[in-house]
């Protein structure tokens, strides 16, 4: 399995992503720190919402195979900037969470936000029904991502 890198803001739904991918409960527990697995790096959302600890985020990805941005369907706003992972140097895709909370405009619009930000591929899922899940999984077990470049 690659081992993926979960950016995103707070409450968004990173850790959560990371119990479905384990097989766990969901749970929640708030990220404090980066939290380091053989699947995952699961970062807090303050990362991305404070510049000051962009840095973390850069260091970190060295470490992981594909860099996810992750965002709620039913965000107000992009926490992304466009061409947000380009300094990252990994193959970024993304992941639209809660999809069961919004309609499918407000997903579409979400979807953009991360191809802006650098997502070369976009999966919605959602953790409480399991929709969009197997197919991400599916894309995580793959040996090469043929579907992105970097």
């Amino acid at each position: 399995m690659q081992r993926m890198m979960l950016i995103g803001p707070s409450q968004c739904g990173k850790t959560s992503l990371t119990q479905c991918l384990r097989g766990e409960a969901l749970e929640y527990q708030k990220t404090q720190a980066i939290v380091w697995s053989a699947e995952t790096i699961d970062t807090p959302g303050e990362y991305l919402e404070n510049r000051c600890l962009y840095s973390a985020l850069l260091a970190s990805a060295c470490e992981a195979d594909v860099i996810a941005l992750v965002l709620n369907s039913d965000a107000q706003w992009s926490p992304f900037s466009p061409g947000f992972t380009a300094p990252m140097n990994r193959p970024a895709f993304g992941i639209v969470t809660k999809s069961d909370l919004a309609d499918p405009q407000k997903i579409a619009q979400v979807t953009g936000w991360l191809e802006q930000a650098g997502a070369q591929r976009v999966f919605v899922t959602s953790a409480v029904n399991h929709s969009g899940l197997d197919e991400l999984f599916a894309f995580l077990n793959q040996k090469e991502s043929s579907c992105l470049t970097k």
